[in-house]
């Protein structure tokens, strides 16, 4: 055994630090011996994992894969129901609500729209099953069986994109939906992100019926038209309810690509938006929402090239603001709400008569103006309003040229005075109180009345006035009747005196005439029409007129739908008996003579019974005609208006003619008017009730001449009342006022043949030949105002003709 020292052997289960590297395996096995063993076994330690080099190293391992895929696992389902948590539905955009409001005419055809946003809101009953059933087959064949949100549909619709199949939107119904009334259109994945959550979340809490509605009236179709109501009333002048396949496949072609699929805007896309028709029409037949038989006899439904404008512009706009007035003023709707907008407003106005109008006036007006040649012909303006005097609706009206060029609706301005037009209310004013005249004879179309120009009106203790006649032609006796087909100012204004100017203002507003109506004075000027009340307050109170006495406001509405389903009350329409019939009926059959053989008798071209009057306002600024049949009342005005300063301006000269009256153009277009509007409609006549003795002529009481001419004595046929005692049914406000016996005196040329006073002689200077002074007062004697008989002396200080006892005027 050596003495050398023996080497320290290292401690168990452990490697020689200093260990070399291991021994080679000298007997060719394939054993390496582990270092400072001395054995190839290896059986000292675990071996170690050889190290990933070269491009094994950039693959992931199973474990790491796995580890990645429960991480990112656990951060979709956290952060899903994160966001499901967080994301909330919003309220819906400001487009998405906004609507137009409509406006129908009594058939329910499109009568104009209002509002920056061509939509009407329809409940989902109201589109057709055909429709529907369209837009599924373009937009989401399964909305009914698929979830909010259907990866495959995506995948779907790239796939037949890709291939040739036709475009389908990746996006499912109720993710449009939400974009549409939810969310901006901008494309980010802030948006994408809260489409995806707001979808599922929506499908949750309404139903399939609710999601389509919504959908189908938010979704933009081209021509200005978002929803398919608008869309099928921009394209073919339908409502969605009346939409067949064809139609319905159309419109819902264009959901994919609304201004490239509109065929008549771009006709060289036809084979484009065909191709895509065609599509549509077989996901219906896939569906089994059409059959192959419909399918096959199908033709591309082309749309119109112009439908129904939704502007303002022609007579649209006036009849707009005028519906907005009444539904405002009647309560029916608050302006606020208005001007939101989602009304469906049917109106009362009937689109035959409405262009029957608009035609007349062209052709008997407007036709005949040379604007550049006359300047006064640049200041005509027209005005005309239609009622059915039995219903009280406003079936026509005519406001202007063009809403767009000229503002002021014409037919509802109330500053252009309505002329003669007003002197059958002074007549119906007279039967209605039983008026009597100055000398005590019942007024009725009979009576007879001085129509000389410039008469004094007698009776009257205001300030003096005599109205001069048209062109001052003096009529001399005339009656009531004639007076009306002359259009007599002397004799109505004396008329409204015998009635009382009061009561003549009242029985105006009770036919229908706004009782702050301007410048209607309570004086003998009232029956001359210096009245400023529009066209349409005209037509209503002729409306009473015609439909017997009985007024009832006129009315231009019939029906008001709220966001297509929820129908407003309207108010009841009152009637009550203005006037009796009586006055009415017999303020008619004077009327009638006026068309027949009086001033109006161009009005006759209407082919049917007819009243009527004209009326032209002081300097011939504005002509009237006010007439009706048994069915149908009008009135027109053609008015006078700077077009720059809007400063009211005489007409003489317009039309080439030497002055404007109402039985000119006026007369002219309700004739035309009246004639193609009542076509097709039996002819009526009037049915009359008129005042007892109408038509029997009440002259003034004859004079026989006695007396001393200087004296001044009267006639003993009798005695008269003096005034403000015997005059029918004035009120003594309006007569009881006048002078004393013997203390005013009474004009006269002195040979008392003319007409009888009561209170004293109504002769006036000139009217009457001769000059012995004496003067019949009515039936002889005069009750010098206390009911004695006056002494009928001479005043000393009177020129010749003129007598005391009885008022001087």
């Amino acid at each position: 055994m050596s003495d050398d020292p023996q080497p320290k052997q290292p401690a168990p289960g452990r490697a020689h630090r200093d260990a070399g590297p291991p021994s080679p395996d000298p007997a060719g096995t394939g054993a390496v011996a582990e270092p400072g063993t001395g054995t190839g076994t290896g059986t000292a330690g675990k071996p170690k994992r050889p190290k990933r080099t070269g491009w094994r190293r950039l693959v992931p391992t199973w474990r790491m894969t796995l580890g990645g895929l429960v991480v990112a696992a656990v951060l979709i389902v956290g952060g899903f129901f994160l966001g499901y948590s967080l994301v909330r539905i919003p309220a819906a955009n400001a487009l998405a609500t906004k609507e137009s409001n409509v406006y129908l005419y009594a058939d329910g055809t499109v009568l104009a729209r209002e509002g920056k946003v061509n939509r009407e809101s329809v409940a989902l009953a109201k589109i057709s099953e055909d429709a529907q059933h369209a837009v599924l087959a373009a937009e989401d064949r399964d909305f009914y069986t698929e979830s909010a949100v259907d990866p495959q549909a995506m995948i779907r619709a790239a796939w037949n994109t890709a291939t040739g199949k036709g475009k389908q939107s990746g996006s499912t119904i109720t993710q449009q939906y939400v974009k549409n009334y939810y969310l901006a259109q901008e494309q980010t994945v802030t948006r994408k992100v809260k489409e995806f959550f707001i979808s599922i979340k929506l499908d949750h809490e309404k139903s399939k019926a609710d999601i389509l509605e919504g959908y189908l009236n938010t979704s933009f179709f081209g021509r200005n038209a978002y929803g398919i109501q608008a869309a099928a009333q921009a394209y073919y002048g339908m409502d969605a309810a009346d939409l067949d396949a064809a139609r319905g496949a159309y419109l819902a072609s264009l959901l994919n690509a609304p201004s490239e699929y509109d065929v008549v805007a771009h006709p060289q896309n036809r084979s484009a938006a065909e191709a895509r028709w065609n599509y549509v029409l077989d996901g219906m037949v896939d569906k089994g929402w059409l059959s192959a038989a419909e399918r096959a006899g199908m033709k591309f439904p082309m749309p119109k090239e112009s439908t129904v404008s939704t502007g303002l512009s022609g007579q649209r706009g006036y009849l707009v603001g005028i519906v907005n007035d009444y539904l405002t003023e009647q309560g029916i709707v608050d302006s606020e709400d208005l001007d939101r907008g989602g009304y469906r407003i049917t109106t009362t106005l009937q689109k035959k008569k409405q262009d029957a109008f608009v035609k007349a006036v062209d052709d008997q007006l407007m036709s005949q103006l040379d604007q550049k040649n006359r300047k006064v012909d640049t200041y005509v303006r027209a005005g005309g309003a239609s009622i059915d005097p039995k219903t009280g609706k406003v079936v026509a009206m005519y406001n202007g040229i063009d809403y767009v060029k000229q503002y002021t609706p014409n037919a509802t301005r109330r500053d252009f005075q309505v002329g003669s037009t007003f002197k059958p209310f002074v007549l119906a004013a007279a039967v209605e109180h039983g008026a009597r005249t100055q000398d005590g004879r019942p007024v009725t179309p009979g009576t007879v009345y001085d129509g000389s120009s410039e008469r004094p009106v007698q009776g009257w203790t205001g300030a003096p006035y005599a109205p001069e006649n048209e062109d001052h032609t003096d009529y001399g006796d005339i009656t009531v009747r004639e007076a009306t087909d002359k259009s007599v100012n002397a004799v109505y204004a004396q008329m409204a005196v015998d009635v009382g100017p009061s009561r003549v203002k009242e029985t105006a507003v009770a036919l229908g005439l706004p009782s702050d109506t301007p410048e209607m004075p309570e004086g003998p000027a009232i029956a001359l029409g210096t009245a400023t009340a529009s066209v349409l307050d005209m037509t209503e109170a002729y409306a009473t007129l015609a439909n017997h006495g009985r007024h009832g406001t006129y009315t231009m509405v019939e029906k008001v739908v709220k966001d297509g389903d929820e129908e407003l009350r309207l108010p009841a329409r009152k009637v009550k008996q203005a006037v009796s019939r009586e006055a009415a009926d017999t303020t008619t059959s004077v009327l009638r003579g006026v068309v027949q053989n009086g001033t109006a008798t161009a009005a006759q071209s209407a082919g049917r019974p007819a009243a009527g009057k004209t009326g032209t306002a002081e300097k011939d600024k504005a002509a009237w005609f006010a007439g009706y049949t048994p069915d149908l009342v009008t009135v027109v005005a053609v008015m006078g208006q700077d077009p720059v300063t809007a400063a009211q301006q005489p007409l003489y000269g317009a039309m080439g003619l030497p002055r404007m009256n109402g039985g000119g153009a006026p007369a002219e277009i309700w004739g035309q008017y009246t004639r193609d509007a009542l076509a097709g409609k039996p002819v009526s006549d009037f049915d009359l009730d008129v005042q007892a003795g109408a038509y029997a002529t009440q002259a003034p009481s004859s004079t026989e001449p006695s007396g001393d001419p200087g004296t001044g004595d009267t006639g003993d046929t009798g005695s008269a009342t003096p005034s403000g005692r015997e005059t029918g049914d004035r009120s003594p406000d309006e007569n009881d006022d006048a002078t004393p016996s013997g203390e005013g005196t009474g004009t006269g040329t002195g040979t008392g043949t003319g007409p009888s006073a009561t209170g004293g002689p109504s002769t006036e200077p000139g009217a009457d030949s001769g000059g012995t002074g004496e003067t019949d007062p009515g039936n002889g004697d005069v009750d010098p105002g206390g009911g004695d008989t006056g002494d009928g002396s001479a005043d000393p200080s009177a020129t010749a003709g003129q007598v005391t006892g009885g008022p001087g005027q």
